[in-house]
């Protein structure tokens, strides 16, 4: 049977860090990792802490890195709230596709004014700080929840899969659309895996990144949590084309650590993997305010 296992845990800092690497008066969630040539990029959601009653849920930042953990931080936003509705709130939750003509596509988490509600939006631009374009790709109807955390693929089909996390019965759950393009137009299908009742994914699901590599089945390295959400990291494969599961680890790949405090998040939650070689750099966040990266390999 196909394993992942984790062989090595890195701290990712910010070059305007603070105290143990994280930007002085913020939480730092969702790293989008990718590389261009021989640099890493990196986007990433960053709020105030504590989070004040008009402060938005998310700005999104990108920074830079030669070496895929220290990141020089660029000087303006890449995202910032407003002034569309459906993203007055906060943004959250960025992930990078590099669309035709080498636009960029960046796949977000728009929260309305009131915090009440997520819809999953799309920016588009030549440059990370000339994103425009920003429409809404997927929106819950009114009072059913929220729609976020996107992760694209496509398959051997031809077709491209969007993921996305979707609010059900007072649970997360991983829903997925099919499209022709990255952009749409989008049809939703049935959802790809389900929670598992007696174990550590038995009530919430929250999509992560898919590695496709030759030879190997597309694997999504996901989040999942029990019922009081102490979230973990696990991962699923699928056939080529998406059609349906293939394998799926038993125990999470990943755990937090023990918290330093009584009141911190027990949260290990996947955003991005870059792919180098044998190695697999799978980048997340700790507790909703620190980023780390793993190594992971796979075995048979």
């Amino acid at each position: 049977m196909a394993a992942y296992v984790v062989e090595e845990l890195q701290d990712v800092t910010l070059d305007i860090a603070g105290p143990e690497g994280r930007l002085a008066g913020h939480d730092l969630m969702s790293p989008f990792v990718w590389t261009e040539g021989k640099t890493f990029r990196l986007l990433v959601r960053v709020l105030n802490n504590p989070l004040g009653p008009t402060d938005p849920t998310g700005v999104i930042w990108g920074g830079d890195s030669d070496d895929g953990v220290m990141f020089r931080m660029r000087h303006v936003p890449a995202i910032v709230p407003g002034p569309n509705p459906d993203d007055a709130g906060g943004c959250e939750d960025p992930t990078v596709v590099r669309g035709e003509g080498g636009n960029y596509l960046v796949f977000y988490t728009g929260v309305d004014a009131a915090r009440s509600q997520g819809s999953l939006l799309v920016a588009k631009g030549p440059e990370l700080t000339e994103l425009h374009e920003q429409r809404v790709m997927l929106k819950a109807p009114q009072g059913e929840g929220n729609i976020k955390e996107a992760t694209l693929a496509q398959g051997s089909d031809g077709q491209f899969r969007l993921f996305y996390e979707y609010a059900k019965d007072g649970a997360s759950r991983i829903g997925m659309a099919v499209g022709q393009s990255a952009e749409g137009p989008w049809t939703v299908v049935d959802d790809p895996f389900p929670v598992r009742e007696d174990a550590w994914d038995n009530w919430h699901l929250s999509t992560g990144p898919i590695v496709q590599e030759d030879g190997r089945d597309p694997v999504m390295f996901y989040n999942g949590a029990t019922v009081d959400a102490r979230w973990r990291i696990g991962w699923v494969s699928f056939a080529p084309d998406f059609s349906h599961v293939t394998g799926r680890g038993v125990e999470p790949i990943l755990m937090p650590p023990p918290a330093k405090v009584r009141d911190a998040t027990d949260i290990a939650f996947a955003a991005s993997c870059v792919v180098m070689g044998e190695n697999i750099w799978l980048y997340y966040s700790l507790e909703d305010k620190i980023l780390r990266r793993a190594r992971v390999r796979y075995y048979t």
